[in-house]
């Protein structure tokens, strides 16, 4: 069995991705969280129960930033993989304290790639984020396109974190596969993402707040796609140094998935209409074909199914 590390492995992504690793019976997972206040860290807890009981799991409370407990763990187990998924998420807060988005981030990132060249690793996967892509005017966003429009701390970050990986990958030969995720959903979504947002406030009959107009467009992504394009990269042994888009390739209006959640919610939502905020793009929209080509990803829950799977989770099985 190979060993891997899934760093944030507690979290929305990553307990999904050790649901699929432990199903295949082929993988000692060691999941890495520090368990942080950003949300509840019930949730998370709540999200890996069924995981503690399996023999290949071990679980590592322990932080990213902290170098030292980092190089102990390292030193204690013979990693062949790392899946990076620990950050602190979110736009708008990254605008309130950029430094620790900065700590996390970036620092966290750094300190993964050092040991992944101290201990010899040779396959680093890290999650990164549409929000790379800023003000981009041209649509869909390839791979190809200049990603120094960034316009929210937190973008810039993620996009530091991917220099950081062709840095890495470069000098020391760690085959690096940077995963741009777009607007993921599902069941065990953060609260804070809209998705999960809006429906709490909806079911509970309190207004929402749409900012700006409700045109802007976002490419949601399903989970159970996210993790299919997440689980081909940990397998990819082509080029040394790699982006990807993950994402389904097709974008909703803001005030049409409100419609959507009404629908599903059986519920009208009460709307409360507020700016543009700083640090929003007006559209996010995945070109996916390189994946496609290089990973088979082949993502195929659009959202009107997808917005019915989420609800079913939410009024029966969330914690």
């Amino acid at each position: 069995m190979k060993n891997i590390l899934v760093t944030g492995g507690a979290g929305f992504i990553g307990s999904h991705l050790v649901d699929k690793l432990l199903a295949e019976n082929d993988w000692k997972v060691f999941a890495l969280d520090n368990f942080n206040e950003f949300y509840s860290p019930e949730i998370k807890r709540a999200n890996i129960a069924e995981h503690l009981q399996n023999p290949n799991y071990t679980l590592l409370e322990n932080d990213i930033c902290d170098a030292e407990s980092l190089q102990k763990i390292f030193a204690e187990n013979k990693f062949d993989v790392i899946v990076h998924l620990a950050a602190w998420a979110g736009v708008r807060p990254s605008l309130m304290n950029p430094k620790l988005y900065t700590q996390v981030n970036v620092n966290g990132t750094l300190n993964l790639l050092d040991l992944a060249k101290e201990f010899g690793i040779k396959q680093f996967v890290f999650g990164s984020s549409s929000s790379v892509y800023g003000i981009n005017s041209k649509i869909p966003f390839s791979e190809d396109d200049r990603i120094y429009q960034t316009i929210s701390p937190y973008a810039a970050t993620k996009a530091a974190g991917e220099f950081l990986c062709h840095t890495y990958s470069h000098l020391y030969d760690i085959r690096t596969i940077c995963l741009r995720f777009f607007t993921v959903y599902g069941s065990r979504q953060r609260p804070d993402l809209a998705i999960h947002k809006f429906s709490k406030l909806i079911e509970g009959g309190k207004p929402i707040q749409m900012f700006g107009d409700g045109t802007t467009r976002r490419d949601y992504t399903f989970v159970d796609d996210i993790i299919q394009g997440v689980r081909a990269a940990i397998d990819y042994d082509k080029a040394n140094y790699e982006v990807f888009n993950l994402g389904e390739s097709q974008t909703i209006e803001l005030r049409e998935l409100i419609e959507v959640l009404e629908e599903n919610l059986g519920k009208k939502a009460i709307i409360e209409r507020k700016p543009m905020q700083p640090g929003d793009v007006p559209i996010t929209f995945a070109d996916i074909s390189k994946a496609k080509e290089l990973l088979g990803y082949n993502p195929t829950t659009k959202i009107r199914e997808g917005i019915p799977k989420f609800v079913e989770w939410f009024l029966n099985g969330r914690q």
